[in-house]
């Protein structure tokens, strides 16, 4: 049976839907394709030419193109490699390494990361602030709180301060943020290369949910950060409801402007008509990665400035 026939067979609604997207055999077949191991190399712990050379003895290795640290890795099992038990590298999907290159953060800087578990995001944040500074590292659940905290401390992460709130409580905050980050809860049709859960269970009420929190959650994004701060919109998901619907809000609702990302990364046309709605050609600047461009989660990315702020 293709792959085409599997999902519509699987969840005929959500076939139905995201045909509208792209029909071809290889989405189709990327969409279900089991997802390539990567990690990530955790230069907080040591230098990262010492820890490639150490897996190369064991491992072969193909580099990511958009994340320095990143690599694909032919391992089946991460927990019985030594580096991973040590924090020396962090198991995270390839595409998920986007969303702390394109928000590019600082030593020194105040970062908010507002959807925080499990950590990997967070955790590459703090590799590149250097551990100098300050995130705040959110995520309302405790359970998954626990799982963040555990993680941070095995990649030596010492500038986190873990929170339990609504990601909405941080508008009070206003304009107190150098760079803040909503990685946001979703529909996870990305993760189906995971585990076929995401698709039997996918429903499209699901997708409305989702795109209510996340519009609450942008605009909440938005107040807390400064003038002339960058805020970047991740989800690894492809429904434009929950991707192009939502920074479009955020457009339409304030003085948020998009900056375009240069990346090395295969991407998909973003969405700028759905469902009778027309979307801002700013949109344009976004990255909507569908699973079949680079062997990959789906992911959508985008990098929204706040004016003002000075040089």
């Amino acid at each position: 049976m293709s792959a085409r026939d599997r999902i519509r067979e699987t969840n005929p609604g959500f076939y139905e839907r995201y045909s509208m997207l792209e029909d071809t055999d290889e989405f189709w077949e990327f969409i279900i394709r089991p997802l390539r191991q990567s990690i990530r190399v955790n230069t907080l712990k040591a230098p990262l030419d010492v820890v490639v050379e150490r897996l190369e003895e064991e491992f072969e290795l193909e580099p990511v193109p958009w994340v320095r640290e990143g690599f694909f890795i032919n391992v089946d099992n991460l927990a019985k490699v030594p580096e991973h038990g040590l924090g020396l590298i962090f198991g995270q999907e390839a595409s998920s390494m986007i969303p702390p290159v394109v928000l590019d953060p600082k030593p020194g800087e105040l970062v908010l990361d507002v959807a925080a578990a499990p950590g990997s995001k967070t955790g590459q944040i703090a590799q590149y602030m250097e551990n100098k500074g300050c995130i705040i590292a959110n995520d309302p659940k405790l359970s998954r709180a626990n799982v963040l905290i555990a993680n941070l401390n095995r990649m030596g992460v010492l500038i986190a301060r873990v929170t339990t709130k609504d990601g909405v409580y941080f508008a009070r905050f206003e304009k107190a943020f150098d760079r803040v980050l909503l990685d946001a809860p979703c529909s996870s049709v990305g993760m189906i290369r995971k585990s076929p859960k995401f698709l039997e269970s996918w429903r499209l009420r699901g997708v409305i949910k989702y795109m209510k929190v996340q519009k609450r959650l942008i605009l909440a994004a938005y107040q807390a950060l400064r003038p002339g701060g960058t805020l970047v919109y991740s989800t690894c998901t492809i429904d434009p409801l929950e991707n192009e619907e939502v920074v479009d809000y955020l457009l339409r609702k304030t003085d948020a402007r998009l900056e375009r990302i240069n990346l090395p990364v295969k991407t998909s046309e973003p969405v700028l008509e759905w469902e009778g709605k027309t979307y801002s050609e700013e949109l344009r600047k976004a990255l909507r990665i569908h699973p079949s461009d680079n062997d990959t989660e789906a992911f959508f990315i985008a990098k929204i400035a706040k004016p003002g702020g000075g040089a």
